[in-house]
């Protein structure tokens, strides 16, 4: 047995509360190493003749990466007190793990050896709002999404479409243009919007913030907006808005001022500055967003610009009644701003889904007091590396996937927000070498891995782009030139995403099978007694996959095809085609 690699703390994704009854525990292993694992448990306080009381209960193997197997168990302590350790066989060998080492046997004379979960408190139980579990998002870059307003169109705007996008031109999207394709998007089955900012800026992507309480003119007024975001939930579709707060605009009046008036200005302490007088060039003396002279970091430490963005965050959730904030570039904000953002906003509207943009692991931010989700890159880099760009093996991907999937609690998981693609990376139709197929197969990934899945404005009906300004096109909303066959295919899947109960529910995701010679993978989706099955070919050759599960008395649905069928077998072969799939959901057959 290799003790090295056994690994577990009472806290994050190792150890925490799902619901106000209910503790998940996992324990890191050595990946092959341990057969069995009983979790010993009991409450602090319940002794008998100076020995503690415990009980056993089995822990499951939930799914591994490429060194470790993570071990999972659920428990509802009746007093919502524990105390716990585990008890590890491997062969004819059996240790007890516990906060203070390794042992031989139980230990019931001390509970201080043990790990401990003092109490399950309300309030440290993490809370994101249920809706976004059913929530499929839809991305829109707004000056590139519809013109429905000449009147709004910034100076020298170009025909729709009439050539290739840049950093700086501009083709006069707007908040009517929007408004008007709101039927696409019920189409679809959209039921969440995500814009990129919308306030005040300099640029087309409006990232450069010049009034933070303004809708820039270029997208319509105030009212237009509340026009939107009305229609928006007439339809279903929640509403959230992109907050700029690591860094305003060249043309920030704060900034002008400090520009202006050097060290005597008021604003100074708004921002990191170096030394005065301000310079951009040949470099800033002030820190930036990256090093980008256009766009001076805040301070989120001064109270002041502390006060104005709060008031932001409250302005748009009160007033306009909008359902969520992304948070730009919220890694580079420290936590304490984070946590009282979340308090104000959620003062006004509990139910505000709160997401950060953070690119890496993101443990920190997601504890329950600061955001509901965050940006689900890793996930995004793992599947486009397995469907699209096929460089990783069918195990390498269930490796990955699954380290993934372990780095956060099952209650986070479950409403992250799984990107394929966004204005920061190249359309995924391009990542997949402009193969449709692949990209179906993205697509029913991304729809059934626990999360809340978001689709980029024309990627549905296939667009291409490269890296930015290239995936910044206009929408085409010309029919004979929109990929209808892609769009069926994915209104399809996110119909049976929104009717098949199993994925807005507590459900947990397990790789059942990986095969590198095939590159076949299988999956499942666990809810109680319901599992639905996801065997995917991600191959150009025709397969018979053999269902690694006993289905003898079981009745099996395909829910891509509609068809039924009862299992005489123990097992069943399934014939796949290049780039095909089924989703089998298996119902228990009752006499």
């Amino acid at each position: 047995m290799i003790i090295e690699a056994i690994y577990h703390r009472p806290k994050d994704n190792y150890a925490y509360a799902y619901d106000e009854k209910t503790i998940h525990i996992r324990l890191r292993t050595k990946k092959n190493n341990i057969d069995n694992i009983k979790l010993i448990h009991g409450d602090p306080y319940d002794w008998k003749e100076n020995n503690w009381q415990t009980s056993q209960t089995s822990m499951k193997k939930e799914g591994s990466d490429s060194l470790f197997d993570y071990w999972f168990v659920v428990i509802q302590p009746q007093f919502r007190r524990l105390r716990y350790g585990f008890e590890l066989t491997s062969g004819d060998e059996t240790i007890v793990y516990t906060e203070k080492g390794f042992f031989n046997h139980i230990l019931v004379d001390d509970i201080t050896y043990y790990f401990c979960f003092p109490f399950l408190h309300h309030n440290d139980v993490f809370k994101a709002p249920a809706w976004v579990k059913k929530t499929v998002w839809y991305q829109i870059f707004p000056e590139r999404f519809a013109n429905g307003n000449a009147e709004t169109n910034p100076q020298n705007t170009l025909p729709w479409g009439s050539e290739e996008a840049t950093s700086t031109n501009f083709f006069g999207g707007d908040f009517e243009g929007i408004i008007n394709h709101i039927p696409h998007l019920v189409d679809l089955g959209i039921t969440g919007l995500y814009f990129t900012p919308i306030f005040k800026a300099f640029s087309n992507h409006k990232y450069d913030t010049i009034n933070y309480m303004e809708i820039d003119p270029h997208f319509g007024d105030k009212e237009t907006f509340k026009k939107l975001v009305n229609t928006c939930h007439q339809h279903g579709i929640k509403v959230m808005l992109d907050a700029v707060f690591n860094h305003s605009g060249y043309y920030f009046p704060q900034f002008q001022d400090v520009i202006k008036h050097g060290e005597k200005s008021r604003y100074k302490n708004w921002f990191h500055i170096k030394e005065f007088p301000v310079q951009t060039s040949p470099a800033p003396n002030y820190d930036t967003f990256g090093f980008v002279e256009t766009m001076p970091k805040l301070n989120t430490q001064n109270q002041e610009v502390k006060n104005y963005l709060l008031d932001v965050g409250r302005y748009w959730v009160r007033e306009f009644g909008i359902d969520g904030w992304r948070l730009d570039v919220a890694n580079e904000i420290d936590h304490q701003f984070w946590k009282e953002f979340r308090s104000a906003v959620k003062s006004i509207n509990p139910e505000v889904y709160i997401l950060g943009e953070i690119w890496h692991d993101s443990m920190p931010w997601l504890e329950g007091d600061q955001f509901d989700a965050v940006m689900n890159y890793p996930f995004t880099h793992t599947a486009l590396q397995f469907f699209a760009k096929k460089i990783v093996t069918a195990t390498q991907f269930a490796n990955a996937i699954s380290q993934v999937y372990h780095s956060y609690p099952l209650n986070v998981s479950e409403v992250q927000f799984n990107l394929l693609g966004s204005h920061d990376t190249p359309r995924i139709l391009t990542e997949c070498e402009n193969d449709i197929e692949r990209l179906k197969l993205l697509y029913l990934f991304q729809l059934s891995f626990p999360g809340s899945p978001c689709i980029y404005y024309g990627d549905e009906i296939g667009m291409t782009g490269g890296q930015d300004p290239g995936c910044r096109n206009c929408m085409i909303w010309e029919k004979d030139k929109q990929n209808t066959d892609l769009f069926d295919f994915l209104k399809k899947l996110i119909h049976i995403y929104k009717t098949e109960a199993i994925f807005s529910k507590n459900s947990t995701f397990h790789f059942v099978d990986t095969n590198d010679e095939t590159n076949h993978i299988i999956y499942k989706r666990t809810s109680h007694k319901e599992e639905i099955f996801f065997v995917i070919n991600n191959s150009q050759n025709n397969i018979d996959v053999e269902l690694p599960i006993d289905i003898k008395n079981k009745k099996l649905i395909n829910l891509w095809t509609e068809e039924e069928f009862a299992a005489e077998a123990s097992h069943a072969i399934l014939p796949l085609a290049p780039h095909h799939f089924s989703i089998l959901k298996v119902v228990e057959v009752t006499n």
